[in-house]
C-alpha cells in the first residue's frame, strides 16, 4: 500500500490508507486514545479504541517515527476534516528520546539560542518549516521572474583571490598555500557576464566578516543577484527588479499558500508604481540631520511608515545616495555628482535590496578608485574587461533571509535559516 500524505486523505473517504510520520502528539482518554501523526505536508488525527492498538499508542513517545494504517473517516473538527480509525500502529523505529522543547504546542516556548542549538528539532516545528517553504518558494518564484525575462541564471566562484571588494571584511582560507577569501558577493563576477549575456542572475551564499550581532545581519546568508546590460540608468534597474518582485510574491501566495496560513501572514501587495523619495529628501521625511551619510535602522522604520501613510505602501524606493557610502563601481548621477544613482528598496521598514547603475567605462574606473586613494593591482582582473567594451549596466541584489523575515514577521533572520552562521554560532 502506498503511503497517503495528510493533505490527501480528503480524496479517500471510506478507503483504507497508509501514513508515516513522527508521533507529534498522543491524548490518552479512559476508553479512546488521539495521535496526531505529523508529516511534510501536515497533521493527521488518529482515533484508537481498541485496547491492544492503544497500549501501543500508549507505549510510543513523541517524536517516534511511526507507520499508521486505518479508514478515512470525516470528522469536521480534525485537522482537515479527516481522521483515520479502526488503526494499526507501528514504530518504523526505536522510541524517540524526550525532546528539549515540546513540539506540539502552537508555538515554540524555548529562547532562539535555545532553539539554534538543537535546529534539527526546532525546524520540525510547523512554524518555523513554514517559514522554508515560503524560503523555497520565493527563490523558485526569483528564478522564473527573470528566466521570463531573458536572464540567464550563472554560478560564479565563492573562492576569491582578493579581499578588497566593496571594503567589508572577509574570511581568509588556505588555497594551497596561497592566500584566498570567500566571495563577499558576486558582484564583480556578474559585471563581467553582461558583457557575455547581458542579463544574468545568481542564487548562492556569500560571506561577510563584519562583526555585526544583530537581528537583520548574518555571515553568511543567500543572496539573489541581478545584473543587466544596456540600461539608461538606475532607473531602469528599478523597473526590473519592481516587476521581478512582483512575480515573486505571487509565486509565495501560490505555491506558499499554506505555510502563510500557518504563520498567519500575507504578502504585501507591489504597486504598479513603487514609491521613491531621493536621500535627501528621506533625511527630511525623517527629521535626520542634512548632513547625515547614511540612513540608520530607525530612519527605514520611520519611511516604512511614511511610505504606508502617504502612498498605502509597504515598499519605498530610496534613490541617490551619497557617492562616499556607494562602492567605487557605483555610477554618479551626473546632474549632482555627490550623488549616486543607485538605491535601496525598503519593505516593511527594513532595507531588502541595494541596487544601482555601474561605472561601465575603463578610465572611470582609474578615475574612481584614485579619488579613494586606492591602488589598481588588486582589481587588475576586474579592470580589463572594461578595455573591451562593456554597456551600460546596474544590478541588484536581494538578501533571500532578510525578504523571508519581512515576509513571515520573524523579528530575526535567524527565525528563518536552517543553520544560521554568525558572529558566534558555527555548529551546528
Amino acid at each position: 500500500m502506498r503511503r497517503t500524505l495528510s493533505t490527501q486523505l480528503s480524496a479517500h473517504f471510506g478507503h483504507t490508507v497508509r501514513i508515516a510520520g513522527w508521533a507529534h502528539r498522543r491524548r490518552l482518554l479512559r476508553s479512546v486514545a488521539f495521535l496526531i501523526v505529523r508529516d511534510a505536508t501536515g497533521l493527521t488525527q488518529v482515533v484508537v479504541t481498541d485496547p491492544g492498538v492503544r497500549a501501543a499508542v500508549a507505549a510510543l513517545t513523541e517524536e517516534t517515527v511511526v507507520e499508521v494504517v486505518g479508514t478515512v473517516t470525516e470528522n469536521p473538527s480534525a485537522p482537515a476534516g479527516v481522521e483515520l480509525t479502526d488503526p494499526t500502529v507501528r514504530p518504523l523505529g526505536p522510541p524517540a528520546e524526550p525532546t528539549p522543547f515540546d513540539l506540539f504546542r502552537p508555538t515554540l516556548t524555548a529562547t532562539l539560542p535555545t532553539q539554534l542549538d538543537h535546529a534539527p528539532l526546532a525546524l520540525r516545528h510547523p512554524r518555523r518549516s513554514a517559514a522554508l517553504r515560503v524560503s523555497a518558494a520565493a527563490v523558485a518564484g526569483f528564478r522564473a521572474a527573470l528566466d521570463a525575462r531573458g536572464f540567464t541564471e550563472v554560478h560564479t566562484p565563492k573562492l576569491v583571490g582578493t579581499a578588497t571588494e566593496s571594503g567589508a571584511d572577509v574570511f581568509a582560507v588556505d588555497y594551497f598555500g596561497r592566500p584566498a577569501y570567500l566571495a563577499q558577493s558576486p558582484q564583480f563576477y556578474k559585471q563581467l557576464l553582461v558583457g557575455a549575456l547581458e542579463r544574468v542572475y545568481e542564487v548562492g551564499p556569500v560571506f561577510r566578516a563584519e562583526p555585526h550581532d544583530t537581528a537583520r545581519h548574518l555571515a553568511q546568508y543567500t543572496s539573489l543577484d541581478v545584473e543587466l546590460g544596456f540600461v539608461t540608468d538606475h532607473r531602469d534597474v528599478m523597473a526590473v527588479l519592481r516587476d521581478t518582485l512582483a512575480d515573486l510574491l505571487g509565486t509565495v501566495a501560490e505555491r506558499a499558500g499554506a505555510a502563510l496560513r500557518a504563520l498567519d501572514v500575507s504578502v504585501p501587495a507591489v504597486p504598479a508604481q513603487i514609491p521613491a523619495v531621493h536621500f535627501t529628501e528621506a533625511l527630511a521625511i525623517v527629521g535626520a540631520p542634512a548632513d547625515e551619510p547614511d540612513l540608520a535602522p530607525a530612519h527605514e522604520r520611520a519611511l516604512g511608515e511614511w511610505a504606508r501613510r502617504e502612498h498605502g505602501s509597504e515598499l519605498v524606493y530610496v534613490t541617490g545616495y551619497p557617492m562616499a557610502k556607494r562602492p567605487f563601481y557605483t555610477h554618479p548621477d551626473p546632474a549632482r555628482p555627490a550623488y549616486s544613482n543607485g538605491f535601496d528598496l525598503l519593505l516593511r521598514g527594513v532595507e531588502l535590496v541595494t541596487g544601482g547603475q555601474r561605472l561601465h567605462r575603463h578610465a572611470d574606473y582609474l578615475a574612481a578608485l584614485a579619488a579613494r586613494g586606492e591602488p589598481t593591482g588588486p582589481y587588475a582582473d576586474y579592470l580589463a574587461a572594461f578595455r573591451h567594451g562593456l554597456p551600460p549596466h546596474g544590478g541588484f541584489a536581494i538578501g533571500l533571509e532578510r525578504l523571508v523575515a519581512r515576509l513571515t514577521g520573524a523579528a530575526n533572520v535567524r527565525e528563518v535559516t536552517p543553520f544560521p552562521r554568525d558572529l558566534r554560532r558555527l555548529t551546528p
